[in-house]
């Protein structure tokens, strides 16, 4: 959900609809992303969480210079979790590039678009009463 090297920093999982902001959290190296009303809590997010980027998506590999992917939609996802201690989390765009979230250049804001589905297959079935047969719930109209 969140990077491994964050694990020490206070966190939370993401809102749909919610702006969350890219940014270095205090006594890390690591990026990631934060709630624009608390920069201090990371905002953890799941793989297939879609995004929508305010601007054209900037990142950098800790150089002077920042590149620029031309899209501002991507969803979230994990690279290489077979290999250990490096960070997996990435946006992938839809050209098929990725881009690790720690690589984004600060200030970057972003609303969650969509939430993956969590629940597994086959877990959503109706409820049945004593007779077998399915439990309907009528809700007042009105």
């Amino acid at each position: 959900m969140c990077d491994y090297s964050l694990h020490a920093v206070a966190s939370r999982p993401a809102e749909i609809g919610e702006t969350i902001v890219s940014t270095t959290f205090r006594g890390t190296s690591t990026r990631g992303f934060a709630s624009a009303a608390d920069p201090t809590v990371a905002v953890c997010l799941l793989p297939g969480t879609e995004l929508a980027f305010a601007d054209n998506v900037r990142y950098d590999n800790r150089w002077i210079w920042t590149r620029t992917v031309n899209s501002r939609v991507g969803k979230f996802g994990k690279i290489d979790p077979h290999i250990p201690d490096r960070h997996h989390d990435a946006i992938e765009f839809p050209d098929g590039k990725y881009v690790l979230v720690t690589q984004l250049v600060e200030g970057q804001h972003a609303t969650v678009l969509q939430l993956p589905v969590t629940q597994p297959p086959g877990e959503n079935k109706p409820q049945s009463n004593a007779n077998g047969r399915p439990t309907i719930t009528r809700l007042p109209i009105g």
